[in-house]
């Protein structure tokens, strides 16, 4: 296998098992992990406080530190690490990132959200393997 590895994560248990199971391919193959998080741009109050309450955290901010947390336990795992806030729905994401960085693989979990949204926004497992411009690797991730 040649090119970087992507892998997108949601911050989940199963996206962690996705994560790990890229993280052990990029070591085997030496390849980059590129890690994706796709949000929603809004702003969350954290506290109401007496005065009016703390200034909002964006959605980027919780994104930067998600992919910052799950990026440091790939780093000291000896992997070459690269992170991916990206504004949007996730299959696109990781479909776009991949394109971008020339992947020659990219690694996603079996499991996302639950059969009613599954039905009514789509599977992001499913749309990025009928869509990805390179290999996919589906982790079972249950």
């Amino acid at each position: 296998m040649d090119g970087p590895i992507v892998v997108g994560t949601d911050g989940s248990d199963t996206a962690g098992a996705a994560v790990l199971e890229a993280t052990t391919l990029a070591l085997a193959f030496g390849q980059p992990l590129h890690i994706v998080h796709a949000y929603k741009p809004q702003a969350m109050r954290v506290d109401a406080g007496p005065v009016g309450g703390s200034p909002p955290i964006s959605s980027v901010t919780v994104a930067d530190s998600l992919l910052a947390d799950v990026a440091a336990r790939c780093r000291s795992a000896g992997v070459a690490v690269e992170v991916h806030p990206v504004s949007g729905p996730a299959a696109e994401a990781i479909l776009d990132t991949a394109e971008r960085v020339g992947a020659g693989l990219i690694v996603i979990g079996n499991r996302g959200i639950g059969s009613v949204r599954r039905f009514v926004l789509g599977n992001v497992p499913s749309k990025v393997v009928h869509n990805a411009v390179c290999s996919t690797y589906v982790v079972h991730t249950s």
